[in-house]
């Protein structure tokens, strides 16, 4: 096994850390704009190193990180919790807006199964106003 290195590609620190489920993901997010590094939008082949900040927008919820480590593999996610520290702002920020969604999804009309044609002129109805 090699040594750990100092830097790491940015699409791979996300994938090693668990932010993303595969690494074409993490990819895509970071090439469709969704992953800032030091303020500034990143390729997925930028390489980071600790002291970097990084930004970050997952299913509409917002992540600001301070990257404190670089994991040689994808470990369990107690070891990837120790490469970042997270904004105490940022995570109050999150909290509130996933209160908020699933707020909004208590709200839409409920059916066993698939929709049926009056539920639907419903859910577009409310989504129009």
């Amino acid at each position: 096994m090699s040594a750990p290195s100092e830097t790491l590609r940015i699409d791979r620190w996300l994938f090693y850390c668990r932010f993303f489920k595969t690494r074409s993901l993490a990819t895509a997010a970071v090439s469709g704009g969704h992953v800032k590094l030091n303020g500034e939008r990143t390729t997925p082949g930028s390489r980071i190193k600790c002291g970097d900040q990084i930004d970050l927008i997952r299913e509409r919820l917002p992540f600001s990180l301070q990257v404190t480590g670089i994991p040689n593999r994808r470990g369990p996610a107690a070891e990837a919790r120790n490469c970042y520290l997270e904004d105490e702002e940022t995570v109050y920020r999150r909290d509130l807006q996933a209160k908020a969604l699933r707020q909004d999804r208590m709200l839409m009309p409920k059916t066993e199964g698939r929709p049926d044609k009056h539920t639907r002129r419903k859910i577009r109805s409310r989504n129009r106003s």
